[in-house]
């Protein structure tokens, strides 16, 4: 009699090979399993699992898999063992004690630590740190620890409170200093190391990656740091990192750990450092002129330029920085800027907004011409604008 086209929904064809596997089953005798130790009364105890785990010739075989795929991991792992050690004696270790403005249950001062970078601005061989790390602290309660063991105090200490950033000059002999990073090159989803002091911890070394740029508007201490362009980086960053170097794959400095976004005090994977050609501008001119001359536009932005107000002046979406007024008598006055111009670029940048324009304009050097895009009228014009010192208007 031919097999039935199916037995209980199975098709024919399985329904015989499952017979015929349960025929051979059948037919097969039982797999013995060795002893594998004896008990005091000579009986012989069994491994039921024995058959399943690796033999010894199967491991030694996977070692040898495992040798060999590293390879490309290990390459990777000698790079970051090469920066650890080419930056390490570039990163120091501070710790300051500061004078507190309301003695607080009879103490008059505080201790604080932090990290910092040594690296060359004109021509002088500094640390630069966070403005945080050392504010409120005289220069012989700063002790700078080097790699070495040394500890150094600052000759001379300036700081900038607008970006908070402070720059120490020390005295002393093999001072290695640190390679900034030439161009702005870093990019999101790029590799970065973050090296300083985490909980005074000196000199430990963090891998991530750059999560994202531009982070402005961030609540910083008491709001004192109006100019903000961060990178954020989910490199471990902790109380103690402040002042440490971020660092890309060539091991040159991209950043200066400032921040974190965290609701328990220690790293979330959120931490912020101001890029390095920021930090520059200034510790050049803190170390040339002892303060910063920053370039004064004169106008007051729409903190909430909305998509409503871009509908209004003819846009698609509210991009650039809309300027509500202009002082009279500053550098935007006398070039034309009319409440109701949106800024489009400032000196070849692309503005996102208000806070960028800011940031922007505040790391412009002063007696210069800078081109500026506007937004007027459903066109883009070009005005030529003579910047002045911010000090002679605020």
């Amino acid at each position: 009699m031919p097999p039935s086209a199916s037995c209980r929904g199975i098709p024919a064809a399985l329904s015989l090979l499952a017979v015929w596997a349960a025929v051979a089953r059948a037919e097969e005798p039982p797999r013995r399993l060795t002893p594998v130790e004896a008990t005091q009364r000579g009986e012989a105890r069994i491994d039921p699992m024995r058959p399943v785990r690796l033999t010894a010739e199967e491991r030694a075989r996977l070692y040898d898999q495992a040798a060999r795929d590293a390879e490309p991991l290990e390459q990777q792992a000698m790079q970051l063992r090469r920066l650890a050690s080419l930056l390490k004696p570039t990163v120091v270790h501070i710790d300051a004690t500061k004078r507190l403005a309301r003695p607080r249950s009879g103490r008059v001062t505080e201790d604080e630590a932090g990290s910092g970078v040594i690296v060359e601005v004109a021509g002088r061989t500094v640390v630069i740190t966070n403005r945080h790390v050392v504010n409120g602290a005289d220069l012989d309660a700063i002790a700078v620890r080097l790699d070495d063991g040394r500890e150094l105090v600052p000759r001379r200490s300036w700081s900038d409170a607008g970006t908070d950033i402070a720059v120490l000059e020390l005295e002393g002999d093999d001072l290695p200093a640190a390679r900034v990073a030439a161009n702005d090159t870093l990019q999101i989803g790029d590799t970065v190391l973050a090296i300083g002091s985490p909980f005074g911890l000196a000199h430990s070394v963090t891998l991530g990656i750059v999560s994202a740029k531009g982070r402005r508007d961030l609540e910083l201490g008491e709001g004192a740091v109006r100019f903000q362009d961060f990178i954020q980086t989910d490199a471990a960053i902790n109380p103690g990192n402040s002042g440490g170097p971020l660092v890309n794959l060539r091991g040159e400095v991209v950043g200066l750990n400032t921040a974190i976004a965290s609701n328990s005090g220690g790293s979330e994977g959120i931490g912020f450092a101001i890029p390095m050609p920021m930090v520059m501008f200034v510790a050049e001119q803190l170390v040339a002129h002892g303060a910063v001359a920053r370039a004064y536009l004169g106008v007051a932005l729409d903190r909430d330029f909305t998509a409503d107000e871009a509908g209004r002046l003819g846009m698609v979406r509210p991009v650039g920085a809309r300027v509500e007024a202009v002082t009279g008598g500053a550098p935007a006055a006398k070039a034309g800027v009319r409440p109701d111009d949106v800024v489009l670029e400032f000196d070849g940048r692309p503005i996102e907004d208000d806070d960028h324009l800011m940031s922007v304009v505040g790391m412009t050097a002063v007696d210069r011409t800078v081109t500026i895009v506007l937004f007027r009228n459903r066109e883009r014009i070009e005005l030529q604008i003579p910047v002045a010192r911010r000090t002679d208007f605020e």
